[in-house]
C-alpha cells in the first residue's frame, strides 16, 4: 500500500489491529505467571559462566546443549527407575502433568515455539518435563539424608552412588541454583502426588529441595506455600522467612558504609549474629551483628542468580541484593575479610582473604537498590554513631593504649607519675599556705604584758 494518497499505511492498520490485545488486564495476568527467566545480556556479559549449567540441563532454555547431552543418557535411567518403583503407568504422570502444562509454559519467559502448538511442540514439553522432573527427584533423594534406602541403583552408578553423591551430585547442585535452569516445584509436585497417590503436599516439596541445597539451612515452616522453583526455596531460606515484610519507612541513607576496619577503627565492634537470616543484620550500641556466611566456590554462582532473579521478578523483593551490597561496602581489602573471618562472620573456604574480597566487590557491579532496603536502617545508625567525635576519640584511646599489655603499662606508670605529681603538687602548695598563715598569725598576735 502506497505511503501517501488516499492509501494508508501498512504498520499503521497492523498496528490499529493489535490495540484490542493490549488490554492492562491481559498483560497483568501474563507477566504475573512468569517466574523462570534467561539473564539478560546487560547482567550476564559480567560472568557469563555463573549463569550457565555445566553438566545437567533442567527445563527448555538449555536443553540439548551440546555439553549438557551426556546427562540425558542418566535422565532416561532415573525416570525408569522412578515407574519401576512407583509401579505406575507413565501414562498417569503425563496425565497429571498435561493438567498444569498451561501454567508450567507461562513460568518460562520468552518460552521458544518449538515447545508449545499442537504439531508437537505441547507433546515434547510435557515429555520434556517429566524426564527432568523425575531426574531432580531421584537425584535428590540419592543424596538426601535418610533417603538412599529408596534408591535401587548400582553401587558404582556414575550419578546415583556414593561415588555419583560425592563427586557429580555437587556439580548438580549448583546448576540447580541457575536461573536460566529452574524447573516449576508444581512439576515436582504433582509427579510425586501420582507417585504415592496421595494429595499434593507443598511443604513436603519445599523440604525435599532445600534438605537437599543446604542441608545445614534451617527448614521452613508447614503451611507457608509451595515455592516458584529451587532457586526461590534456597533464596528464602537464605533470607529467614517465607513472609513479605514491608519495607522501611525512612529516607534510604545516602552515605556509603566504611569499610570493616575503618569501622572498627572508629570503635564499632563485629559479633556473629544467633541467626543465618540474612536479615538478621542489626547494630546496638556500637555492635554490628551479622550472619556467618560460608564462602565457597559456589558461592559467586549463588549470588549472581539470586540477584539476576530479584531484578528480574516483580515482587521477589531485593534483600540479597541488599546484602551484598553492604558486604562490598565493609570488604575493601583481604584486611576486612581477615578482621570478618577472626569474628567468625565469614567461613573462608575459597582459600585467600583476597579472593573473598575480590569475589564480594566484583558481583555488586551495576547494583541497582530499591529506594527502601531493609539495611537502610542499618547504613543510619552506623554512620551516625562514626560521626560522634567522643566515638572516635575512644576508639583511639583503646586501639593505642588497650590493645597491648605493654602500650597498658606504659598508659598506667604515665597516669600514676601524673597523679602523684599532680599530688606532690598540691601537698607542696598546700603546705606553703599553711606556713604562711603560720606566721601571718605570730605576728599579729598582741605582745605579752
Amino acid at each position: 500500500m502506497a505511503a501517501g494518497g488516499g492509501g494508508r499505511r501498512a504498520w499503521v492498520v497492523d498496528v490499529e489491529k493489535t490495540l484490542n490485545e493490549a488490554d492492562a488486564s491481559v498483560e497483568v495476568s501474563r507477566w504475573q505467571r512468569h517466574c523462570i527467566y534467561r539473564v539478560p545480556a546487560c547482567i550476564k556479559d559480567l560472568n557469563p559462566k555463573a549463569y550457565r549449567p555445566q553438566v545437567v540441563s533442567l527445563g527448555p532454555f538449555h536443553h540439548g546443549d551440546a555439553e549438557l547431552r551426556p546427562m540425558e543418557e542418566h535422565k532416561r535411567r532415573a525416570l525408569r527407575h522412578l515407574l519401576r518403583r512407583a509401579r505406575q503407568p507413565l501414562e498417569e504422570f503425563a496425565a497429571a502433568v498435561e493438567e498444569v502444562a498451561e501454567q508450567l509454559e507461562s513460568a518460562y519467559l520468552d518460552l521458544g515455539a518449538e515447545w508449545r502448538g499442537s504439531d508437537g511442540g505441547r507433546e515434547r514439553f510435557l515429555e520434556m518435563m517429566i524426564v527432568d522432573g523425575c531426574f531432580l527427584l531421584e537425584v535428590m533423594r540419592a543424596a538426601g539424608p535418610g533417603l538412599k534406602q529408596n534408591v535401587d541403583y548400582a553401587p558404582n552408578d556414575p550419578i546415583f552412588s556414593s561415588h555419583g553423591v560425592l563427586y557429580m551430585v555437587p556439580y548438580i547442585r549448583r546448576d540447580m541454583l541457575m536461573l536460566e535452569n529452574q524447573l516449576p516445584l508444581l512439576l515436582l509436585e504433582r509427579l510425586v502426588a501420582v507417585e504415592t497417590s496421595k494429595p499434593p503436599n507443598d511443604d513436603v516439596i519445599n523440604r525435599t529441595v532445600l534438605r537437599f541445597l543446604s542441608p545445614t539451612s534451617h527448614l521452613p515452616p508447614a503451611g507457608v506455600g509451595l515455592g516458584l522453583h529451587p532457586l526461590d526455596v534456597y533464596r528464602r531460606s537464605m533470607l529467614g522467612t517465607y513472609q513479605t515484610r514491608p519495607g522501611w519507612n525512612n529516607e534510604p541513607e545516602t552515605d556509603i558504609i566504611r569499610s570493616a576496619v575503618e569501622l572498627y577503627e572508629a570503635g564499632i565492634r563485629f559479633k556473629k549474629s544467633n541467626s543465618d537470616s540474612l536479615h538478621d543484620i542489626r547494630f546496638r550500641h556500637g555492635v554490628l551483628s551479622m550472619p556467618a556466611v560460608s564462602v565457597d566456590d559456589s558461592t559467586e554462582y549463588m549470588l549472581l542468580n539470586m540477584m539476576a532473579f530479584e531484578r528480574l521478578h516483580v515482587g521477589a523483593g531485593n534483600d540479597v541484593t541488599a546484602y551484598v551490597f553492604f558486604m562490598d561496602n565493609i570488604i575493601d581489602s583481604a584486611k576486612d575479610v581477615a578482621l570478618l573471618s577472626s569474628k567468625g562472620i565469614i567461613q573462608n573456604v575459597v582459600g585467600s582473604d583476597k579472593a573473598v574480597a575480590k569475589l564480594f566487590n566484583s558481583i555488586s557491579k551495576d547494583v541497582v537498590l530499591e529506594p527502601e532496603s531493609r539495611l537502610d536502617a542499618v547504613h543510619r545508625h552506623v554512620n551516625a554513631y562514626c560521626r560522634k567525635p567522643w566515638n572516635m576519640w575512644r576508639a583511639n584511646l583503646i586501639h593505642t593504649y588497650f590493645q597491648s599489655p605493654w602500650a597498658f603499662l606504659s598508659l598506667a606508670a604515665a597516669v600514676f607519675l601524673l597523679v602523684m605529681t599532680i599530688m606532690q603538687t598540691v601537698y607542696t602548695v598546700l603546705q606553703f599556705y599553711q606556713q604562711g598563715n603560720g606566721s601571718d598569725s605570730s605576728s599579729a598576735a598582741p605582745a605579752p604584758m
